[in-house]
């Protein structure tokens, strides 16, 4: 028989293990989620198994039905400071310039030029000059001008295009000079891949062969060089015909999404999830690990970097821009500019001719038609836990109730909120009058409060996603989570990583508040290479206003 003590030894161990086996259990509620092993490449069948979430009911709010227009909400230019600031001459001229020669190192052109100007103290009948350069993207410093929110003296984008889509907008602008520095936009293909002009290289992407990146049209010279280059190749000038849609949509179908910024497309190469780009020669031409892995192939319009005579400009000012014109383009400063990739390619003949009208219906054509008659189904995952209190909820619920105009409504959307908590706010359903009812009043009703289970919303919002396939199999799928990326219950970015990447569904994140751990919301965008944009105050609104334009 058993002694006593030894009862009671056997006794003080099972409570030892029963108290091991709850402590286990917690720490898999807090980090793995209940019932789920600590290890990575859980299905998303059984994680969502082991989320706790309500489906709420919908309740309505009021929509605002006024027109949807982005230059409403510029922000104040001084978001974008200028590059390079002299205000010492009697007259003071402002430049706009596209980033490849208005920033640092081989992209620093017409900044050496401005500061070497400067320093020469030039004058006009007795009065010094002096050069401001704000380094804007294109599409952008159009916008701008077009609004008359901030006009400048001159504005040099990377190509003609905007020019003309400036003046078809009705901001007419005169040429000071139709090349700073010449240039031009390709494809970069793999070596040896065999292309030989771009038309092979839209084709192959027509018929699903290859995946090409390529940046927004909306504000990319690049990436709007291309659209206007398919739908004027394949319309036989005629942008807006039913073949150059046609073609066009071919061809949207097969990219797998459009890069924010020459940098994200970059990265998504490097990662194996591009077979080639799109890029200017400037870029290619200063990069020896791209020029020994892609070749390049030019297409569409030159990108001759013009300037232009803003409207409002005084007489005095528009003298000083163009003697600073004078100067870039003196040998002194064609030289410089060789010496930063420019000039390259200057045989190539474009084969295409565009005017402003064309660019303006290219855009209204790539915002109907850019998903290629496919729906696009998203999910919007907004995090109101205790740290999203006060101002990053408010422009949570700020930047998504102006965003929901930029959503077309024949897309399927659905919204989920959480804290400790995952609540379905709104089911997937077609973007229409009613849905946007439900998707403002579950806006209205969010508060802050608890702890931060941001992974178990993306599964619950994943898991939305899989069902709606059902009705919806060929549609585009999206996430969107908003937060403030501080994480603290529930899985991990690890534990949930494997059934991302198998649903292949982008996340685009957006960071709100001062103290948002950019770094982890990056890190959630990566997976399945999709935009991860932080929520400045002064240009959220904008910002979000297009990511849905161009996406959704």
């Amino acid at each position: 028989m058993e002694s006593k003590k030894t009862k009671t030894l056997i006794g003080c161990s099972l409570v030892v293990v029963l108290f091991i086996v709850m402590v286990v259990l917690l720490v898999s509620k807090l980090v793995g989620g209940i019932g789920g092993k600590l290890g990575e490449g859980d299905s998303l069948e059984k994680l969502v198994a082991h989320v706790d979430y309500k489906e709420l009911t919908p309740v309505k709010g009021s929509v605002d039905l006024s027109d949807a227009s982005l230059y409403d909400e510029l922000p104040e230019i001084e978001k974008y400071p200028l590059t390079l600031e002299d205000d010492s001459g009697d007259i003071r001229i402002e430049v706009f310039s596209s980033p490849e020669k208005a920033g640092t190192g081989s992209d620093s052109w017409l900044i050496d030029m401005a500061r070497e100007f400067n320093e020469q103290r030039q004058e006009l009948d007795g009065k010094t000059v002096s050069v401001s350069v704000r380094s804007i993207s294109s599409g952008l410093a159009a916008d701008y001008i077009i609004s008359g929110k901030y006009v400048p003296t001159g504005f040099t984008p990377s190509a003609a295009l905007w020019g003309a889509y400036a003046d078809a907008q009705g901001a007419r602008m005169d040429v000071a000079e139709e090349c700073m520095v010449g240039n031009v936009a390709g494809f970069l293909v793999a070596k040896d891949s065999g292309f030989k002009d771009y038309k092979q290289v839209i084709e192959a992407v027509q018929q699903g062969k290859i995946n090409i990146g390529y940046t927004n049209p909306q504000v990319s010279t690049t990436g709007m060089n291309l659209l206007v280059t398919i739908l004027s190749e394949y319309g036989n000038g005629d942008l807006t015909s039913d073949a150059a849609v046609k073609a066009f949509s071919s061809f949207q179908k097969n990219i797998p999404y459009v890069a924010t910024n020459t940098i994200q497309m970059r990265d998504s190469s490097a990662n194996g999830s591009l077979d080639g780009m799109t890029m200017e020669y400037q870029s290619y031409a200063q990069d020896k690990e791209l020029q020994a892995s892609y070749d390049f192939i030019p297409f569409g319009m030159r990108h001759d970097n013009p300037m232009y005579i803003c409207p409002k400009t005084t007489d005095e000012q528009r003298e000083a821009l163009l003697m600073f014109t004078r100067f870039c383009t003196s040998d002194a400063g064609k030289k410089a500019a060789e010496n930063k990739g420019f000039y390259n390619n200057m045989d190539y003949k474009p084969a295409i001719s565009i005017i402003g009208k064309d660019v303006k219906n290219a855009l209204e054509i790539y915002k109907r038609e850019k998903d290629s008659g496919q729906p696009i189904i998203a999910v919007f995952v907004a995090d109101v836990s205790g740290s999203m209190s006060g101002e990053p909820l408010n422009q949570l619920k700020q930047s998504l109730q102006n965003g929901m105009r930029y959503i077309n409504d024949t897309n399927y959307v659905g919204l989920v909120s959480y804290s400790s908590d995952v609540n379905i706010e709104v089911p997937i359903a077609r973007f229409d009058l009613n849905q946007k009812a439900y998707f403002q009043g579950a806006l209205n009703r969010m508060t802050a409060g608890g702890n931060t289970a941001s992974y178990d919303a993306l599964v619950v919002a994943m898991q939305m996603l899989e069902d709606a396939k059902a009705d919806h199999p060929d549609a585009k799928q999206m996430l969107f989570l908003l937060s403030d990326g501080q994480q603290n219950e529930g899985y991990s970015l690890n534990k949930i990583t494997f059934a991302l990447e198998t649903q292949k569904t982008p996340v685009y994140t957006i960071s709100y508040g001062d103290e948002a751990d950019t770094d982890e919301m990056a890190k959630v965008s990566g997976v399945n290479e999709a935009a991860s944009i932080v929520a400045d105050p002064e240009d959220i609104v904008y910002k979000i206003k297009s990511l849905f334009n161009s996406s959704l």
